[in-house]
This record gives C-alpha cells, sequence and structure tokens, in this order.
C-alpha cells in the first residue's frame, strides 16, 4: 500500500499519512523505525504495511517493505 506523509514529528518519530482514497492513517514509533528511516518530509511518497487498520513500517516508496515488520 502506498500514502503521502501528512505530518511527521521527528522528537516522537510519529505522524500521520494520506492513502491514495483520501482517507487517513496515523503512525507510530515502531512503524517508523521498522522501516530503517531517519526523517520524512512532508508530501513524500512512502510505502506502508498495513495490519488491522494499524501501519506497521513504512518506508520511502523507493525501498521495499521489510520482510516481517514485527521484528526489528
Amino acid at each position: 500500500m502506498q500514502g503521502t506523509v501528512r505530518t511527521y514529528d521527528a522528537a516522537t518519530r510519529s505522524g500521520s499519512v494520506f492513502l491514495d482514497d483520501g482517507s487517513r492513517l496515523e503512525f507510530r514509533a515502531p512503524a517508523f523505525d521498522a522501516g530503517g528511516l531517519r526523517l520524512l518530509r512532508l508530501g513524500q511518497r512512502v510505502n506502508l504495511a498495513v495490519a488491522e487498520g494499524e501501519i506497521t513500517a513504512i518506508t520511502l516508496s523507493t525501498f521495499p517493505l521489510p520482510a516481517d515488520p514485527s521484528v526489528s
């Protein structure tokens, strides 16, 4: 699944994304950490791993998602 970064707080490593259908999902630090990123910029395209309506990993659209987002 892909989306666009809507908000990002570097201090908490959390934020939110707009999905392509216009809906919004929030992510927390564990999802950010699972993707191996250092920062995000507003408007950046990202790949998302989603389980049970929650983002479990987020990374840049040019990077692959981790094989198992629950393992960091």
